[in-house]
């Protein structure tokens, strides 16, 4: 709970720093730039909003491994759902409006979670989770898209160290396999989920783990 609090404070305080010039750049997501993601970061945050209103009766079906759907080919941003995020994001034209929007939600949301007991039960997806499991899963979400928030803003604040190692586990188990110790959390993170390719030393290191890179997380 409380790292799921940190790894948001951390990326909507990087959010609030950017000018409207680091708006305007790419971001680590395919055919994004960062007003596309800080858009896609308001709709985690009504999503967080929504799932922690929504109440479950029966046992958990998920947990915050099992959640996710693994799939081995990047997105390339064409998706439908990816192209509305980016005619969403326009339509605010003044970039104040976007980060007042996520500051605004993402408050409400950051609260929610901290007033919300670890073992409530609730309902996503067609699916059942805990409150910690769920918001575990976002810990994940976040600090993959700080890194994509900041992949072309060599200046801008990095995720919190905690956050990156323990996306490193979570993506491990995902993964069902870890990677080299001598790689970074950040690079592990980066490599494994495809959002850089490897050099060709990190490929030697790799070795067979190569071939089952990049893990697309959906």
């Amino acid at each position: 709970m409380d790292l799921f609090s940190r790894s948001w404070a951390a990326l909507r305080a990087a959010v609030a720093d950017l000018s409207d010039e680091d708006l305007a750049q790419p971001s680590g997501c395919a055919g994004w730039l960062v007003r596309d993601l800080v858009c896609h970061l308001i709709i985690d945050a009504q999503d967080v909003l929504i799932t922690l209103a929504t109440p479950a009766e029966t046992e958990p079906t998920r947990d915050a491994v099992t959640y996710w759907e693994v799939a081995h080919t990047p997105p390339t941003g064409d998706d439908p759902l990816d192209a509305l995020t980016v005619r969403l994001a326009a339509a605010y034209e003044e970039a104040w409006l976007l980060k007042f929007h996520l500051d605004d939600v993402g408050s409400a949301a950051g609260r929610a979670a901290q007033l919300a007991h670890p073992a409530q039960r609730v309902s996503t997806r067609d699916e059942v989770l805990t409150v910690g499991e769920y918001l575990s899963v976002y810990v994940l979400e976040w600090t993959l898209h700080h890194l994509d928030l900041i992949a072309h803003l060599t200046d801008a604040a990095q995720p919190p160290a905690e956050g990156l190692a323990r996306t490193r586990e979570s993506l491990a188990k995902i993964a069902g396999f870890s990677f080299p110790s001598s790689f970074s959390d950040t690079d592990a993170l980066l490599l494994g989920t495809g959002r850089r390719a490897p050099s060709a030393a990190e490929t030697a290191e790799l070795g067979e783990l190569a071939g089952r890179l990049p893990i697309t997380l959906g």
